[in-house]
């Protein structure tokens, strides 16, 4: 046991000094959801207006923005995998005697660490937006952006389990990203959607994780109405939860045991 704990607070801290010393990484991480919510959220809400429940477009898209930059940057754990197995660098991890699912959370903990502290830093933009949180609701997002960043590390780990170069690494994330974003909620409501855009919404993991900051930032009623449904009913905080952290637990036992086998 005490070789997994050793196994994953060194691989964090790899992680963590490896993400602050790229300052590209670190704007970029920033800059498509920011350029989102101000120039299309700002092109949108002057067309479509208020929402049904009185939120302006801004503001319903804000919830989803934080959740976005948290799904960005911990889609990009497994980039160091394919970096040290490129460079041959995975070989001299490997050998080291540190438990293979140890690497695995520990890369998801430093990455999740990581989108923690960039979700929080875009907590400065809420009042421009027209949002006001106090102390109770940050300390409640915390430990969501923890678990939706752990969750969705476990999916880029486990898409990195199966790549032998950066580019192809970078081209399967693309090919994720961008349905993933735009079937999530974050952008328009998912009470009145299409049947087959719906579908999609509701086996996308991105999806519970927007649905839960937004229970956060606008209330319960708000999130319920606006949000996914299941069998009609609009999914309460601890259901989107519930299925974040299922979800993460699958990516993350998978992502350990391909490791496992291929390296």
């Amino acid at each position: 046991m005490n070789h997994l704990f050793r196994a994953i607070a060194v691989t964090a801290y790899r992680e963590l000094i490896r993400f602050y010393q790229d300052g590209t990484r670190v704007f970029s991480s920033f800059a498509m959801p920011v350029l989102f919510l101000f120039v299309f959220g700002a092109g949108f809400s002057r067309i479509i207006g208020g929402l049904p429940s009185g939120i302006d477009f801004q503001q319903f898209m804000f919830p989803g923005i934080v959740a976005l930059i948290a799904f960005q940057t911990s889609l990009q754990s497994g980039l160091s995998i394919v970096w040290d197995r490129e460079f041959g660098f995975l070989k001299e991890v490997l050998v080291a005697p540190l438990p293979r699912p140890g690497i695995i959370l520990g890369k998801a903990l430093g990455t999740a660490i990581i989108s923690l502290f960039q979700g929080l830093v875009m907590l400065i933009l809420s009042p421009i937006v027209g949002i006001n949180l106090n102390l109770g609701a940050v300390l409640e997002l915390m430990p969501v952006l923890l678990l939706i960043s752990l969750s969705i590390s476990g999916l880029g780990l486990l898409i990195a389990a199966r790549m032998h170069s950066m580019s192809g690494f970078q081209m399967a994330t693309q090919l994720v990203v961008f349905p993933t974003m735009f079937a999530s909620g974050a952008f328009f409501p998912l009470n009145n959607v299409p049947s087959w855009l719906g579908a999609l919404a509701h086996v996308n993991p991105l999806t519970y994780g927007v649905d839960s900051v937004r229970h956060l930032f606008l209330g319960d009623e708000v999130a319920s109405a606006l949000g996914i449904h299941w069998f009609g009913h609009g999914l309460t905080f601890a259901d989107d939860l519930m299925i974040i952290a299922g979800i993460g637990i699958v990516f993350l036992a998978s992502a350990a045991l391909t490791f496992g086998k291929r390296d």
